[in-house]
């Protein structure tokens, strides 16, 4: 069974703890107080890495690869390195629909159920460039999600980089996503201080 998303509510493990694990309201140690102790410039980066790192699903290594390659294109390297975890694979088949989450999104595509630009491909890290065309390979249209798809694809909101046919279910990549475009959820400019030490 390819699981669904799991973090659409306030309620989601990855964003609800306002402080660090351990004991809370603990007034000891180094910044403590009424309010526990306070967290360090770098755990705050740290946090931001690991939230941003989580959020698509990247390991460590494939995560710093991504800051090195964001930081030798030109413009902020911040926001180029937002650019290009949206623009793996596994995230674009989630933000066209493809996929409830990216772990679903991710599997799709491991799975071979993509094509791009009429070749299956089926890793979830593939670096898509506008002017591509995602669909379902022809044999995945029989499967029951594809179905559940086609039937849900009417309210779905594509990003505006993005374009979808809705009734074939087939995108196309119609721009590199903005910084504001992205509805992510961390601070990137944190992240670049973390891996600039």
């Amino acid at each position: 069974m390819i699981k669904g998303e799991r973090c659409s509510t306030p309620k989601c493990a990855m964003d609800r703890r306002a402080a660090p694990p351990g004991q809370q309201g603990s007034t000891r140690g180094r910044g403590g107080g009424r309010g526990g102790p306070r967290m360090s410039e770098r755990g705050l980066q740290l946090r931001e890495k690991q939230k941003a790192r989580r959020s698509y699903g990247v390991l460590e290594g494939q995560f710093r690869r991504y800051f090195v390659e964001a930081k030798k294109a030109p413009g902020i390297t911040g926001e180029r390195m937002v650019q290009l975890l949206e623009s793996r694979l596994d995230n674009v088949v989630f933000r066209l629909g493809f996929a409830s989450s990216r772990p679903q999104a991710r599997q799709v595509v491991r799975h071979g159920h993509i094509i791009v630009n009429g070749r299956k491909v089926n890793i979830p890290s593939f670096l898509i460039k506008p002017g591509d065309a995602i669909a379902w390979k022809e044999g995945s249209k029989k499967t029951d999600l594809y179905k559940r798809l086609v039937e849900g694809a009417e309210g779905k909101l594509v990003p505006s980089w993005l374009s979808l046919d809705r009734q074939n279910l087939s995108g196309q990549v119609v721009t590199l996503p903005k910084r504001e475009e992205t509805e992510t959820k961390f601070d990137e400019k944190a992240i670049v201080e973390y891996y600039s030490r």
